[in-house]
């Protein structure tokens, strides 16, 4: 960020960002905006979910340049963000425009993520970039490294981790509660985009796509119909399949309560795949070993209409009325019995003592615990909005409980070796390779055939 008057060094805080096993290491950014003065923001990736990322950045600042290949888009947007340059490129728009920016939204496709936040941060700009963080488990690792170093302000758009119904399940799982946890299993209704397919025939790049660009550091392929602007999801040059697109949401609770991080081995069971586009459906296992807050867990992962045993829910079906429900909080018990609060995602964490059970993809609902268990009083850190954790920080304050050094990268690595797993798994119906996992040199240290897809190989042009 260029100096001038108007900006001041300030300390760097020591402040935890909330309970349990998660505290920030106080990384700030070396210099931050004044609090009367406007932060310059680009976004990068202004349709989908880029489209309220970009609102919420001018909400909290000044657009003074947006970039998508799409220029349909960039009309739509131009009229949003007047005055805001526009460009297909982000290498462009950082090269000429770096001097006049103070952060960057990323919210482009999975494929790109890295690419982007890296030359930003490089640059000294804060960055908020969509989950998964990145679209490889090295990539995740280096920009939690690049932000410390760089000392910005960061943030993962994983926007359950700012509230607080997520943050009180977490905390009443640290609170012991449950006993000790033994097993996680998560599941979700993703994917909802076409997987295990075959490639779209090869057709003409539409005059208002800008294909080279929206390929970046991918191998290069013909366009064809699909790919943009939502189903790259399932393509694995792409995007991170269900596992991707939904984990960093669904598993952020249990890794926020538990410290799932650095698993020693991963296996899956899929539909079976070609390894160009994920599998229609996919179950995952991960080993987490014991560490000095809790034993070893094992944690499980469903996507593709599959889910947990009924067993593990005394019989009844995940997705139905009627489970888990012990008592009549706010009326939440009665209407969960009654069919109006079914889950076709959630989270069954089981303890000895007992089971909570968050549904839905941000345990945004009332927790149901079982086993007897009254529900602890518990304290948690609150959130005052998920982006305005990000411009809290970068005008001095602490930094985002998602930050990319602290808390993203490892959840992203996290989920991210489960597609280790699932690429191991290409028969259907088959267990796969169980790949055995050196957290600490990012190696599979028994299938070395998965090394490009732990560290990409880019096109040239492009870096992290």
């Amino acid at each position: 960020m260029p100096r001038n008057s108007s900006r001041r060094q300030f300390l760097q805080t020591t402040a935890a960002t909330g309970v349990g096993f998660w505290a920030a290491a106080g990384l700030q950014a070396e210099e931050s905006k004044s609090p009367n003065e406007k932060i310059r923001m680009a976004c990068v990736g202004i349709g989908g979910k880029g489209e309220s990322d970009s609102a919420d950045a001018g909400k909290h600042g000044d657009v003074v340049a947006i970039c998508d290949i799409d220029d349909r888009r960039l009309t739509a947007a131009s009229k949003k963000f007047e005055g805001a340059k526009k460009y297909n490129d982000f290498r462009k728009m950082l090269e000429e425009m770096g001097s006049s920016i103070d952060a960057v939204t990323v919210s482009t496709p999975d494929h790109c993520h890295a690419v982007v936040a890296a030359m930003a941060m490089q640059m000294g700009k804060h960055c908020f970039c969509q989950k998964p963080l990145t679209h490889s488990i090295w990539e995740a690792r280096r920009l939690g490294e690049i932000a410390r170093a760089k000392k910005v302000a960061t943030q993962m758009g994983n926007q359950g981790t700012a509230n607080d119904s997520l943050r009180r399940a977490a905390a009443i799982i640290q609170s012991g509660a449950l006993g000790k946890v033994i097993e996680v299993h998560v599941w979700t209704n993703r994917p909802i985009w076409a997987q295990g397919v075959a490639r779209p025939s090869p057709v003409e790049v539409p005059s208002v796509i800008h294909w080279e660009e929206w390929l970046g550091p991918a191998p290069y392929r013909p366009y064809g119909e699909g790919y943009h602007p939502f189903s790259w999801r399932g393509w694995w040059d792409f995007g991170t399949g269900a596992l991707g697109d939904m984990a960093c949401h669904t598993v952020n609770m249990p890794y926020m309560a538990l410290a799932l991080k650095d698993p020693t081995a991963v296996q899956a069971k899929t539909s079976g795949h070609n390894r160009d586009s994920y599998p229609k459906w996919s179950v995952i296992d991960f080993d987490f070993p014991a560490n000095d807050k809790r034993p070893a867990v094992k944690f499980a992962w469903y996507d593709g209409g599959q889910k947990p045993g009924k067993e593990l829910f005394d019989g009844a079906d995940p997705t139905q009325s009627g489970c888990l429900v012990l008592g009549d909080k706010e009326g939440y018990a009665k209407e969960y019995k009654e069919g109006k609060h079914a889950a076709s995602s959630g989270c069954l964490v089981i303890g000895e003592k007992g089971k909570l059970y968050a549904p839905g993809d941000y345990a945004e609902r009332q927790i149901v615990l079982t086993g007897g268990i009254d529900e602890p009083k518990v304290d948690f850190v609150h959130s005052p909005g998920h982006f305005e954790e990000w411009v809290r920080a970068i005008r001095g304050g602490e930094q985002a409980r998602s930050n990319f050094a602290d808390y993203a990268g490892g959840l992203t690595e996290t989920i991210l070796l489960g597609n280790l797993a699932v690429w191991a798994a290409p028969e259907a119906d088959q267990p796969g390779k169980k790949i055995e996992w050196d957290a600490k040199n990012l190696v599979a240290t028994n299938a070395p055939e998965v090394a490009e897809i732990v560290k990409p190989k880019y096109r040239d042009g492009y870096k992290v």
